[in-house]
């Protein structure tokens, strides 16, 4: 009887002990509560599994629950994450997938927050929040390499076309002439060292000419304001001359309103006293005595009388 009482007693205490151990490996009264939240990655996920850390600038918060394509847009990956609550999830939060050393292990890597940034919240559409992606390092590299490759190729073909079969002809002409006027220049080197020589000798005498220019161009400035100060004087004289002309005019112009007819009338006196002295002069040829005694009367001749005197004896003619 003891030890059937004892097995029993046995049996529970192991089933106890197994029940405790299952309860606490399970989480039990320290189990751990989580946040969904979910990220849409617009990258592939290779190598992403499901519960896959989740770190939060290295210290693992949460773990990847659920991996799907999105139905809207087969290009994207829906990724959801629960994340242990009170970790600091805000809207400038992001997420970026990294691998673990050289086992290529993917997980994500959230970070990039700030204490300044609200809490991040689910929206109207979507059942969870929505945590922002970034494009993971071996994308950007893919990216950067793409783009070097491109130039890299664009860099080939113009290198390609550069070097021609025409081009290295063109090339090797020129590489020639090149070679000829160098050639050329070797042989004409002491005359060209007289030209330089000669330049030389130039460009002193245009200095010297131009240190004694300078005396002669303020000599032509002091001549330039001396012919402008006697333009101004032949203005003003020309002013002064406009002023006489028109004083000149004003009495020009009296004189012949008032002084030309007395000149005319005195004219045609002289006039008349040349006629007068002419007709005298003429006088005192003829007769000079006339001039004297005056006119002597002119005998009369036969058959003419003085009115008013009887006729004379002597001037009587007819019969006894």
């Amino acid at each position: 009887m003891n030890y059937t009482v004892v097995g029993a007693f046995v049996l529970m205490l192991g089933a106890a002990l197994v029940a405790g151990v299952l309860w606490l490996a399970s989480g039990g009264a320290l189990r751990k509560q989580y946040d969904l939240y979910l990220a849409i990655e617009d990258e592939s996920v290779a190598g992403l599994n499901l519960n896959a850390p989740v770190k939060y600038n290295g210290v693992e918060v949460g773990k990847v629950r659920d991996i799907r394509l999105d139905p809207a847009n087969p290009e994207r990956v829906r990724l959801l994450f629960a994340i242990e609550r009170g970790t600091p999830i805000k809207e400038d939060t992001l997420a970026v997938l990294k691998t673990q050393g050289l086992t290529g292990i993917a997980y994500v890597e959230l970070g990039g927050s700030t204490g300044d940034a609200p809490p991040l919240r689910a929206s109207a559409h979507e059942s969870y929040p929505v945590i922002r992606t970034k494009a993971s390092l071996s994308t950007r590299l893919e990216n950067v390499l793409t783009t070097v490759l491109a130039k890299l190729d664009s860099t080939s073909r113009n290198i390609d076309a550069i070097l021609s079969d025409q081009n290295r002809e063109a090339f090797s002409r020129a590489l020639a002439d090149m070679a000829t006027v160098s050639h050329t220049i070797a042989a004409r080197k002491d005359t060209l060292d007289a030209g330089i020589a000669s330049a030389s000798r130039t460009f002193d005498n245009t200095a010297r000419a131009t240190a004694q220019l300078g005396p002669v161009i303020e000599r032509i400035g002091r001549s330039a304001e001396s012919v402008e100060k006697l333009g101004d004087a032949a203005a003003l004289a020309s002013t002064h001359a406009g002023h006489a002309v028109d004083s000149v005019g004003a009495d020009v112009q009296r004189f012949t309103s008032e002084t030309l007819p007395e000149l005319q009338r005195l004219l045609g006196e002289l006039n008349v006293l040349s006629g007068s002295l002419r007709r005298l002069s003429d006088q005192a040829e003829r007769n000079p005595a006339g001039v004297l005694f005056g006119r002597t009367p002119v005998p009369e001749g036969p058959g003419e009388h003085t009115a008013g005197t009887p006729p004379t004896a002597s001037t009587q003619k007819g019969p006894p």
